[in-house]
């Protein structure tokens, strides 16, 4: 995101539609997601969020009745602590075993279709949203299989301090629902930290960062949690990297939580991104800017049954 110049923002209303119609083909994410079966372990976090994002008018006013287990949705679970103790097979075991899992993930999503909902907002010194971009799509197929996207709901955008860039909207569709596969794997340093437990879910965490940034290139900077049971990352947190800052310009990005859901068998599938940060642009007098994004994926259905998925050997599942 970068700072709209003071001599921009009287021209912010007219770029409106313009902006618009380029988050929408960022919309057409390669990644499918999808939500239900065994919950997810992260509840959203409480306070504004329910407010500051309503369902679009024109879809149901309730979704889909959640799991038992993930019906506390504004209850924070307790902060259990990270052990420090090795896993029960090599640490490079795991790491290669998790990530051919995710492989396989990523392949599977091709066959549903979903609702994605993108908010992005800034808010003022009065703690009140000031500016608003927000657009809801509707990505299925065709009965011959062909992907389309239908905009269900795409308000007119008020953001007058900022301005999405080409590296948001990149971000939103590869860094925001970070998988992270076999191929990406050489990529990455993958630091193991210990285990924790996260809501109800054993999970192992670990730290990551890219090796090298290559120009042009967006990359994931953080920790995730992999569920032991699963060898499947139920959360990331972090930001996308690098901030790109040049004499003229600024373009940074906000630090942001992913949740995963199960949805069938061993699959967990982002669900759920929400960023509340404060960008410190320097340049062109765009000064401290308080922003909110959020990002949601719903109404999951599976259109057709994929083809199985051929790739690396998995590791060996350790024992909890």
């Amino acid at each position: 995101m970068r700072p709209v110049a003071r001599g921009e923002r009287g021209n912010r209303k007219r770029c409106g539609g313009v902006a618009a119609l380029v988050l929408l083909m960022a919309l057409l994410s390669p990644l499918s997601l999808l939500a239900q079966g065994r919950p997810g372990p992260i509840t959203p976090p409480p306070g504004p969020l329910p407010e500051i994002v309503p369902l679009p008018s024109n879809q149901p006013a309730q979704p889909p009745p959640a799991p038992k287990a993930h019906k506390a949705a504004h209850v924070s679970f307790p902060a259990y602590p990270i052990i420090h103790e090795p896993p029960s097979i090599p640490v490079d075991q795991v790491i290669q075993g998790f990530a051919a899992h995710e492989s396989e993930f990523k392949y599977a999503l091709d066959g549903y279709t979903y609702y994605k909902t993108v908010i992005v907002q800034t808010i003022d010194s009065d703690g009140q949203v000031d500016g608003e971009y927000r657009m809801t799509t509707d990505v299925s197929y065709t009965p011959s299989g062909r992907r389309y996207v239908q905009v269900t709901d795409a308000p007119v955008p008020t953001l007058k301090r900022i301005t999405l860039t080409e590296q948001d909207i990149e971000d939103f569709r590869h860094i925001q629902p970070f998988v992270l596969t076999t191929s990406q794997l050489p990529k990455y340093n993958v630091t193991y930290v210990g285990r924790q437990k996260v809501d109800y879910l054993h999970t192992y965490v670990f730290d990551v960062a890219p090796k090298k940034i290559q120009k042009h290139q967006r990359y994931f900077k953080g920790r995730i949690w992999v569920d032991i049971h699963d060898m499947a990352i139920v959360k990331t947190d972090g930001k996308a990297v690098p901030n790109i800052i040049t004499a003229n310009n600024e373009n940074l990005f906000p630090r942001f939580t992913t949740y995963r859901e199960n949805i069938r068998g061993q699959y967990w599938f982002p669900v759920y991104t929400y960023a509340d940060d404060i960008l410190h642009f320097g340049i062109a007098g765009g000064g401290d800017v308080h922003m909110r994004m959020m990002i949601r994926w719903t109404r999951y259905k599976r259109f057709r049954v994929s083809v199985k998925f051929v790739g690396p050997a998995k590791a060996a599942k350790p024992h909890q």
